[in-house]
């Protein structure tokens, strides 16, 4: 059988794309409208035409002046360097010790290393707010309520979602690289630094893009442990900028909404390729 038969025909491509665009489309669908809201001006949001009922997705003409007033309705810099600062430090923590703890499940041997892998697998089951309170009694008894600290520490005691990931990959690759190292006298330390973290760039990545992601996109954290309205991120600062202006600024806060999202959007695919290698090749056998 040749090779133009396995193919796909230009109209089954097209018929795939069509498919495939129909299905995005509820996902899309309130990603455009955000994107809309903000290009428009009070008139086109709550004049005659928006109260008839109608969607109007395109904004003619577009009011691009909604996104520098949403730049100085709220402090957006000052959430921004929050935010990216707690996203560092959270992605920094949470891979690195992730990696150290899968390191040891997957190459090392020593007594009950099933059951503990286990009981760390288990916890993801675990919601977190069942230990919402007692986690927030803590912190508050040790002073650290206010701050940035309850936000990024934890991260650095291992998340068991990337924990599990990183064994799986971590077992797929030769022992016979660690072996060849320890020949030349490397331990543990140096043959994971050298050798395995380098052939391990996709499956860190798509923790550090998971992680990311996720301190992007944390509401309850800083709305437990925050105060300071200078230390506000994004997604608490939204939401503070909402219930102070419900009903009015929908235009600006719409545009903020947006800003707030396309970082998220840029780094996804930036990062899609590594991203879908990093979880086709977890768990593969050689």
């Amino acid at each position: 059988m040749s090779a133009n038969v396995l193919e796909p025909t230009n109209g089954r491509r097209a018929l795939t794309y069509a498919v495939l665009l129909a299905l995005s489309l509820p996902a899309i669908a309130p990603l455009l409208w955000m994107v809309s809201t903000s290009l428009k001006a009070d008139s086109q949001i709550y004049g005659a035409a928006a109260q008839s009922g109608g969607l109007n997705l395109v904004p003619f003409p577009p009011a691009f002046g909604n996104y520098p007033r949403a730049l100085e309705s709220i402090p957006f810099v000052t959430y921004l360097e929050n935010t990216v600062l707690l996203c560092v430090l959270t992605v920094i923590g949470a891979v690195g010790s992730s990696a150290v703890v899968a390191y040891g499940f997957a190459r090392l041997r020593f007594r009950g290393r099933g059951p503990l892998l286990l009981l760390a697998i288990a916890t993801m089951a675990l919601p977190q707010h069942v230990t919402m309170i007692p986690v927030f009694t803590g912190f508050r008894a040790v002073g650290w309520y206010g701050t940035f600290l309850p936000l990024f520490v934890p991260s650095f005691f291992g998340v068991p979602f990337f924990i599990f990931l990183l064994t799986q990959f971590f077992r797929s690759l030769p022992e016979e690289l660690a072996e060849a190292a320890r020949i030349d006298g490397a331990g543990e330390w140096k043959i994971f630094w050298q050798v395995v973290l380098p052939l391990s760039k996709p499956p860190l990545i798509t923790c550090a893009l998971f992680q990311f992601l996720n301190t992007w996109n944390d509401f309850l954290g800083p709305l437990l442990y925050l105060n300071d309205p200078s230390r506000y991120t994004l997604a608490y600062g939204l939401q503070q900028f909402m219930a102070s202006f419900y009903g009015g600024k929908w235009a600006e806060l719409m545009a903020a909404a947006t800003l707030f999202t396309l970082p998220a959007i840029a780094l996804f695919f930036f990062a899609q390729r590594t991203f879908i290698q990093g979880i086709a090749t977890t768990g593969s056998k050689n």
